[in-house]
Protein backbone atom coordinates (compact mmCIF):
# COMPACT_ATOMS: atom_id res chain seq x y z
CA UNK A 1 0.00 0.00 0.00
CA UNK A 2 1.25 3.17 -1.00
CA UNK A 3 2.28 5.78 1.68
CA UNK A 4 -0.49 8.75 2.10
CA UNK A 5 2.62 10.99 1.62
CA UNK A 6 3.33 9.31 -1.71
CA UNK A 7 0.27 9.35 -2.64
CA UNK A 8 -0.61 12.77 -2.53
CA UNK A 9 2.79 13.68 -3.88
CA UNK A 10 1.85 12.01 -7.08
CA UNK A 11 -1.56 13.32 -7.71
CA UNK A 12 -0.01 17.00 -7.16
CA UNK A 13 2.74 16.16 -9.77
CA UNK A 14 -0.26 14.78 -12.28
CA UNK A 15 -2.38 17.61 -11.81
CA UNK A 16 0.28 20.01 -12.19
CA UNK A 17 1.84 18.23 -15.40
CA UNK A 18 -1.69 18.40 -17.11
CA UNK A 19 -2.27 22.05 -16.16
CA UNK A 20 1.21 22.70 -17.31
CA UNK A 21 2.53 21.25 -20.23
CA UNK A 22 6.17 21.16 -21.53
CA UNK A 23 6.62 24.70 -22.60
CA UNK A 24 7.37 24.42 -26.73
CA UNK A 25 11.52 23.96 -26.92
CA UNK A 26 11.89 26.27 -30.00
CA UNK A 27 14.11 29.42 -29.08
CA UNK A 28 10.86 31.67 -30.56
CA UNK A 29 8.73 29.79 -27.67
CA UNK A 30 11.14 30.84 -25.02
CA UNK A 31 11.38 34.77 -26.74
CA UNK A 32 7.49 35.21 -26.25
CA UNK A 33 7.94 34.12 -22.85
CA UNK A 34 9.97 31.95 -19.88
CA UNK A 35 7.24 30.27 -18.54
CA UNK A 36 5.38 27.36 -19.63
CA UNK A 37 1.07 28.85 -20.43
CA UNK A 38 -1.11 26.97 -19.07
CA UNK A 39 -3.23 24.80 -21.02
CA UNK A 40 -5.82 22.32 -19.94
CA UNK A 41 -6.71 20.07 -23.12
CA UNK A 42 -9.69 17.54 -22.06
CA UNK A 43 -8.65 13.99 -23.67
CA UNK A 44 -12.11 11.81 -23.60
CA UNK A 45 -12.05 8.21 -23.69
CA UNK A 46 -14.48 6.96 -27.13
CA UNK A 47 -16.36 4.03 -26.86
CA UNK A 48 -18.75 1.92 -29.26
CA UNK A 49 -21.96 5.41 -28.60
CA UNK A 50 -19.27 7.65 -30.10
CA UNK A 51 -19.01 5.63 -33.40
CA UNK A 52 -20.97 8.00 -35.56
CA UNK A 53 -18.71 11.01 -33.96
CA UNK A 54 -15.42 9.32 -35.39
CA UNK A 55 -17.02 8.27 -38.59
CA UNK A 56 -17.93 11.78 -39.04
CA UNK A 57 -14.59 13.30 -38.04
CA UNK A 58 -12.36 10.75 -40.41
CA UNK A 59 -14.64 11.76 -42.88
CA UNK A 60 -14.46 15.12 -42.36
CA UNK A 61 -10.50 14.53 -43.83
CA UNK A 62 -9.66 16.60 -46.78
CA UNK A 63 -8.38 13.83 -49.90
CA UNK A 64 -4.55 14.64 -48.59
CA UNK A 65 -5.10 14.37 -44.88
CA UNK A 66 -6.42 10.64 -45.32
CA UNK A 67 -4.05 9.77 -47.35
CA UNK A 68 -1.42 10.58 -44.32
CA UNK A 69 -3.80 9.07 -41.84
CA UNK A 70 -4.29 5.69 -43.69
CA UNK A 71 -1.59 5.37 -45.77
CA UNK A 72 -3.53 5.31 -49.14
CA UNK A 73 -6.32 7.47 -50.74
CA UNK A 74 -9.18 6.30 -48.23
CA UNK A 75 -12.67 6.48 -49.42
CA UNK A 76 -15.80 7.57 -47.50
CA UNK A 77 -16.26 3.44 -48.00
CA UNK A 78 -12.94 2.61 -46.99
CA UNK A 79 -13.97 5.43 -43.76
CA UNK A 80 -16.93 3.55 -43.30
CA UNK A 81 -15.37 0.04 -42.65
CA UNK A 82 -12.70 1.38 -40.57
CA UNK A 83 -15.20 2.37 -37.97
CA UNK A 84 -17.29 -0.59 -38.26
CA UNK A 85 -14.22 -2.65 -36.94
CA UNK A 86 -13.10 -0.77 -34.38
CA UNK A 87 -12.46 -2.88 -31.57
CA UNK A 88 -13.31 -0.87 -28.37
CA UNK A 89 -12.98 -3.92 -25.92
CA UNK A 90 -9.17 -4.81 -27.31
CA UNK A 91 -7.85 -1.01 -28.20
CA UNK A 92 -7.88 2.51 -26.56
CA UNK A 93 -9.96 5.15 -28.74
CA UNK A 94 -9.23 9.30 -27.85
CA UNK A 95 -10.40 12.33 -28.86
CA UNK A 96 -10.67 16.20 -28.61
CA UNK A 97 -14.22 17.66 -28.89
CA UNK A 98 -14.89 21.40 -29.22
CA UNK A 99 -17.60 23.14 -27.64
CA UNK A 100 -20.32 22.02 -29.84
CA UNK A 101 -19.17 18.79 -29.60
CA UNK A 102 -17.20 18.36 -32.97
CA UNK A 103 -14.98 15.70 -32.69
CA UNK A 104 -11.80 17.65 -33.76
CA UNK A 105 -8.88 15.32 -33.08
CA UNK A 106 -8.66 11.51 -32.44
CA UNK A 107 -6.44 8.99 -31.63
CA UNK A 108 -6.22 5.15 -32.03
CA UNK A 109 -4.01 2.91 -29.93
CA UNK A 110 -4.21 -0.54 -31.87
CA UNK A 111 -3.53 -3.61 -29.09
CA UNK A 112 -1.63 -6.58 -30.43
CA UNK A 113 -4.24 -9.59 -31.23
CA UNK A 114 -1.69 -11.47 -30.92
CA UNK A 115 -1.29 -13.00 -27.51
CA UNK A 116 2.64 -13.22 -28.15
CA UNK A 117 2.74 -9.71 -28.90
CA UNK A 118 0.80 -7.55 -25.89
CA UNK A 119 3.70 -5.94 -25.45
CA UNK A 120 3.35 -3.92 -28.20
CA UNK A 121 0.63 -1.23 -29.87
CA UNK A 122 0.46 1.06 -32.33
CA UNK A 123 -0.05 4.66 -32.74
CA UNK A 124 -2.51 6.64 -35.09
CA UNK A 125 -3.71 10.02 -35.00
CA UNK A 126 -5.59 12.66 -36.91
CA UNK A 127 -6.19 16.72 -36.45
CA UNK A 128 -9.06 18.48 -38.62
CA UNK A 129 -7.36 21.39 -40.73
CA UNK A 130 -9.58 24.04 -38.83
CA UNK A 131 -7.68 22.71 -35.42
CA UNK A 132 -4.21 22.65 -36.32
CA UNK A 133 -1.31 24.76 -34.78
CA UNK A 134 -2.80 23.95 -31.33
CA UNK A 135 -0.34 21.00 -30.09
CA UNK A 136 -3.70 18.17 -30.22
CA UNK A 137 -1.72 15.91 -32.19
CA UNK A 138 0.99 15.77 -29.11
CA UNK A 139 -1.12 15.90 -26.49
CA UNK A 140 -2.98 12.80 -27.89
CA UNK A 141 0.06 11.25 -28.23
CA UNK A 142 1.06 12.29 -24.32
CA UNK A 143 -2.08 10.72 -23.49
CA UNK A 144 -1.41 7.25 -25.50
CA UNK A 145 2.14 6.73 -24.23
CA UNK A 146 1.13 6.98 -20.93
CA UNK A 147 -2.23 4.85 -21.39
CA UNK A 148 -0.29 2.27 -22.97
CA UNK A 149 2.60 2.55 -20.18
CA UNK A 150 -0.20 1.36 -17.68
CA UNK A 151 -1.75 -1.19 -19.35
CA UNK A 152 1.99 -2.99 -19.87
CA UNK A 153 2.54 -2.07 -22.82
CA UNK A 154 6.63 -1.60 -23.56
CA UNK A 155 7.35 -0.67 -27.26
CA UNK A 156 4.83 1.84 -29.37
CA UNK A 157 4.70 1.42 -32.97
CA UNK A 158 4.06 3.96 -35.44
CA UNK A 159 3.83 3.11 -39.32
CA UNK A 160 3.42 6.81 -41.78
CA UNK A 161 4.00 7.96 -44.91
CA UNK A 162 7.80 9.81 -44.90
CA UNK A 163 6.38 12.78 -45.63
CA UNK A 164 4.29 12.97 -42.73
CA UNK A 165 6.43 14.78 -41.36
CA UNK A 166 4.25 16.39 -38.08
CA UNK A 167 3.43 12.67 -36.90
CA UNK A 168 7.15 11.61 -37.11
CA UNK A 169 8.60 14.84 -35.60
CA UNK A 170 6.50 13.93 -32.67
CA UNK A 171 7.74 10.89 -32.76
CA UNK A 172 11.41 11.57 -32.32
CA UNK A 173 10.87 14.36 -30.06
CA UNK A 174 9.54 11.58 -27.68
CA UNK A 175 13.02 9.74 -28.67
CA UNK A 176 11.57 7.49 -31.20
CA UNK A 177 13.74 5.81 -33.39
CA UNK A 178 13.10 6.44 -36.92
CA UNK A 179 13.84 4.21 -39.71
CA UNK A 180 12.91 5.24 -43.62
CA UNK A 181 12.21 2.99 -46.16
CA UNK A 182 11.54 5.26 -49.43
CA UNK A 183 7.81 6.32 -49.25
CA UNK A 184 7.11 5.25 -45.75
CA UNK A 185 8.72 5.40 -41.92
CA UNK A 186 8.40 3.17 -38.75
CA UNK A 187 8.92 4.46 -35.56
CA UNK A 188 10.03 2.67 -32.40
CA UNK A 189 9.60 3.79 -29.05
CA UNK A 190 10.16 1.65 -26.20
CA UNK A 191 8.08 2.83 -22.91
CA UNK A 192 9.21 2.75 -19.52
CA UNK A 193 7.33 0.84 -16.67
CA UNK A 194 3.63 2.27 -15.14
CA UNK A 195 4.68 4.02 -12.39
CA UNK A 196 2.26 5.97 -9.34
CA UNK A 197 2.06 9.02 -11.23
CA UNK A 198 1.53 7.99 -14.57
CA UNK A 199 -1.63 5.68 -12.84
CA UNK A 200 -2.45 9.15 -10.95
CA UNK A 201 -1.75 11.34 -14.21
CA UNK A 202 -4.35 9.09 -16.08
CA UNK A 203 -6.95 9.02 -13.60
CA UNK A 204 -6.87 12.89 -12.99
CA UNK A 205 -6.95 13.76 -16.87
CA UNK A 206 -10.28 11.12 -17.12
CA UNK A 207 -12.07 12.60 -14.40
CA UNK A 208 -11.15 16.08 -16.06
CA UNK A 209 -12.28 15.13 -19.71
CA UNK A 210 -15.39 13.23 -18.60
CA UNK A 211 -16.39 16.92 -16.62
CA UNK A 212 -16.08 18.76 -19.66
CA UNK A 213 -17.76 16.37 -21.82
CA UNK A 214 -20.83 16.80 -19.10
CA UNK A 215 -20.34 20.43 -19.21
CA UNK A 216 -20.26 20.66 -23.32
CA UNK A 217 -23.50 17.96 -23.19
CA UNK A 218 -25.40 20.80 -20.91
CA UNK A 219 -24.52 23.78 -23.06
CA UNK A 220 -25.28 22.29 -25.78
CA UNK A 221 -28.92 21.26 -24.62
CA UNK A 222 -29.42 24.78 -22.92
CA UNK A 223 -28.91 26.26 -26.66
CA UNK A 224 -30.55 23.90 -28.30
CA UNK A 225 -33.78 25.20 -25.80
CA UNK A 226 -32.86 28.84 -26.49
CA UNK A 227 -32.58 28.16 -30.14
CA UNK A 228 -36.37 26.17 -29.82
CA UNK A 229 -37.58 29.75 -27.46
CA UNK A 230 -36.67 32.05 -30.11
CA UNK A 231 -38.81 29.67 -32.93
CA UNK A 232 -41.24 29.98 -30.74
CA UNK A 233 -41.19 33.90 -29.80
CA UNK A 234 -41.08 34.11 -34.02
CA UNK A 235 -43.62 32.58 -34.63
CA UNK A 236 -46.31 34.42 -31.98
CA UNK A 237 -45.24 37.89 -33.59
CA UNK A 238 -45.64 36.40 -36.87
CA UNK A 239 -48.90 35.04 -35.80
CA UNK A 240 -50.12 38.43 -33.83
CA UNK A 241 -48.76 40.39 -36.83
CA UNK A 242 -51.05 38.77 -39.51
CA UNK A 243 -53.92 39.08 -37.16
CA UNK A 244 -53.48 43.02 -36.78
CA UNK A 245 -53.52 43.06 -40.56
Amino acid sequence: MFAPKTFWQASLEAGRRMLYPMADPTPMAHSRSSAAIPVMVPIRSLGPAHRERITAHLLALDPADRYLRFGYAASDEHIRRYTEHLDFDRDEIFGIYNRRLELIAMAHLAYSPDPKLDSCAEFGVSVLKQARGRGFGGRLFDRAVMHARNAGVHMLFIHALSENTAMLKIARNAGASVQRDGSESDAYLKLPPASLDTRMAQFVEEQFAEVDYGLKVQAQQFRNMLAGMQEVRRGMRQGRHKSAQ
